[in-house]
């Protein structure tokens, strides 16, 4: 299907705004972007803005550069160099930027700034990441399992989360609402994703186990994954978190415990020797640089799609 076909733009702002299809048809696209077999300057002529409020490596320049190489030019914006920072509200913002840009990439706090930005810009919107959900990150971490075990592979996986119930472990569980394979959720008390929240994506398709003891949440699973326990905005809760979360560290004895054909994923920054030991975040089964580097083809995939009417594949 064409982005071009439906009515108003396309956006991502969560994984939920894709249907199962779509996500592996942007995994399929994706794919061929990583083997440079993909279409050839879809986006010539195109500009995306790019809003940040929260600092990236990664995302930045993983969309800088995938705008160059689908010909396309990137506008960075900050609210210290624009309007935004003295003050001018988002719909004015978004409905001018709109009126410039073919495509706008934000990255910030709030998950409803998105989607004001969504219902204002009249351009497709991409989440680059806010306090609810990481959605490009999940496309590059669903590429990553594809490469390693197959497409064919990704309904069947047993995926383990380790660690703080944030937008990483949020994402994960919307992928898993799409695609269907298992996820176990383990993370302490008091940083769990919400009751009501899990129980609705059972209803809608997610196999969620969840698990208190990261061994044994560990056990039989391909895929071990774990985020930050401070994230940006929580730097003055570290103290606190970091006792709260003692034993949530995914060390040799976790990966012992999963698949032998396991792999272990973050998202970046790591922490070492906090949720992860150097001799697994280095270690043969880690395949953290492979997925930082999937974060440029799965966005290329997005970007070709809402901004190219690049058809994905089937």
């Amino acid at each position: 299907m064409k982005a071009a076909e439906t009515d108003g733009p396309r956006h991502l702002l969560s994984l939920l705004d894709l249907s199962a299809a779509e996500i592996r048809g942007l995994l399929a696209l994706g794919q061929s972007m990583a083997d440079g077999a993909g279409p050839a300057r879809p986006l010539a002529g195109r500009t995306l803005g790019m809003l940040f409020t929260k600092a990236s490596t990664r995302t930045r320049v993983s969309f800088e550069v995938g705008m160059y190489q689908l010909g396309g030019h990137p506008l960075m914006l900050s609210a210290r160099d624009t309007q935004i920072g003295r003050g001018e509200g988002v719909r004015d913002t978004a409905t001018v930027l709109g009126r410039y840009v073919d495509g706008l990439m934000i990255r910030t706090f709030e998950q409803a700034e998105v989607e004001e930005y969504a219902a204002h810009a009249g351009v497709p919107v991409i989440n680059g990441l806010t306090d609810r959900v990481h959605p490009c990150q999940l496309l590059a971490d669903l590429l990553t399992c594809r490469q390693v075990f197959g497409a064919e592979a990704l309904a069947g996986m047993r995926v383990v989360y380790v660690g703080d119930g944030n937008n990483m472990a949020r994402s994960w569980l919307h992928a898993s609402t799409r695609l269907g394979f298992e996820l176990v959720l383990c993370s302490p008390e008091g940083y769990r994703l919400g009751n009501l929240e899990v129980h609705r994506a059972r209803n809608a398709g997610a196999r969620v186990v969840e698990e208190d003891d990261p061994k044994a949440a560990a056990a039989g699973c391909r895929v071990v994954t774990t985020d930050t326990w401070i994230s940006m905005g929580q730097e003055d809760r570290k103290a606190a978190r970091q006792v709260a979360f003692a034993g949530y560290t995914v060390d040799d004895g976790v990966m012992q415990a999963a698949a032998d054909d396991a792999i272990f994923l973050h998202c970046l920054p790591a922490y070492r020797g906090y949720e992860v030991v150097e001799s697994v975040i280095d270690g043969p089964q880690s395949r953290i640089y492979d997925e930082a580097e999937n974060r440029l083809h799965a966005q290329k995939a997005v970007l070709a799609w809402l901004m190219g009417g690049v058809e994905l594949p089937t």
